[in-house]
């Protein structure tokens, strides 16, 4: 009788030890999915909450539909509880895809922040007086630049990586943004290559 019991109680550790192994595959991606969502947290605090006049997002990707950041950012924390909630009742299939939701609107988030960061940036450089030190202006904007660039890259790796049509669509119009940002900034840059050199003759 023991031997026979044998193979069921083996498969029911197998199964223990499965479900263990899942329970910790699941919190590690909690923890990192809230360590995400509370970098998004302060780098959107450091933007001005300022309303835009464009949808910034794909419709589909969020219910909530915000003319600020803030109202998506407020989408997230919420889909942050709801997983939490699923990972404690253990309700799997729910937990798969509200992970997969978040990882999409972090993800979408991250983009439209580090573009308001730069287009922030650009305002600044905008403002600056035409007395400031060409060396340093020119030092900014080639910075500007490699970011830029990096930016771009960083978009057209995600669009070789998109099965759908919209989120395509949605990268090349980032795409063909930023490569004009890219090209005020190298003309802006020309004219300030273009001052240092009158400067330097007329010294």
């Amino acid at each position: 009788m023991a031997e026979s019991m044998q193979p069921i109680k083996m498969g029911f550790n197998r199964r223990i030890i499965n479900d263990n192994e899942m329970l910790m595959g699941i919190q590690n991606l909690l923890g990192a999915l809230e360590k995400q969502v509370s970098i998004l947290e302060k780098e959107l605090a450091l933007l001005p909450d300022i309303p835009f006049s464009i949808a910034r997002f794909d419709q589909t990707l969020f219910h909530h539909h915000s003319n600020k950041l803030s109202g998506y950012m407020q989408e997230i924390s919420h889909n942050m509880e709801q997983l939490k909630a699923c990972v404690n009742d253990y309700r799997i299939e729910q937990v798969k895809f509200l992970a997969e939701r978040l990882v999409t609107q972090i993800e979408a988030l991250k983009r439209e922040i580090s573009t308001q960061a730069l287009r922030k940036k650009e305002d600044k450089f905008e403002r600056r007086s035409q007395g400031q030190d060409l060396y340093q202006r020119l030092a900014e904007h080639q910075d500007y630049e490699r970011r830029l660039m990096a930016m771009i890259d960083d978009r057209e790796l995600q669009l070789n990586r998109q099965t759908t049509l919209a989120n395509q669509h949605k990268l090349q119009k980032e795409i063909a943004t930023l490569a004009g940002r890219l090209a005020r900034c190298r003309q802006a840059l020309m004219r300030i290559e273009k001052s240092i050199e009158k400067q330097e003759n007329s010294d």
